[in-house]
């Protein structure tokens, strides 16, 4: 964070992350989707609102209801938090041959490949359907 200069823990960044990766969310989804308790997405939210990153904005779909936008200054922490880490990767990488990157490559998408099987093969069949 210190290289994006944004001062926000790594709970904060996740929540900010998520937040660009998708539309305005409610809270709840906010939690399913990081994995956490809503009370943790509260606190972060006012966290995130505290410092200008994020803003409540009422749901079309419920008026009662509540999502979770960013801000202009929340897109511009988004785009240095990533141009950080392709940064720091990038530091991080550069003494490796590039055998060892090959290596990492190629490893890096066995893996993906095999998440991508386990994940379907946990995946519940279909109910069938009776006539």
């Amino acid at each position: 964070m210190a290289l994006a200069g944004v001062s926000l823990d790594r709970a904060a960044t996740a929540l900010l992350r998520q937040i660009a990766e998708s539309e305005s969310l409610r809270p709840g989804e906010l939690a399913l989707r990081l994995g956490v308790e809503a009370s943790h997405v509260t606190r972060q939210v006012h966290r995130l609102e505290k410092a200008g990153y994020v803003r409540r904005v009422p749901d079309p779909d419920d008026r009662r209801a509540q999502r979770i936008e960013l801000t202009q200054p929340g897109l511009a922490a988004v785009e240095r938090i990533r141009e950080a880490g392709c940064r720091g990767m990038q530091m991080a990488l550069a003494a490796w041959s590039p055998q060892d990157l090959r290596q990492l490559a190629g490893l890096f998408r066995r893996m993906v490949d095999d998440f991508v099987v386990h994940a379907v093969e946990d995946d519940p069949e279909p109910a069938a359907v009776t006539a």
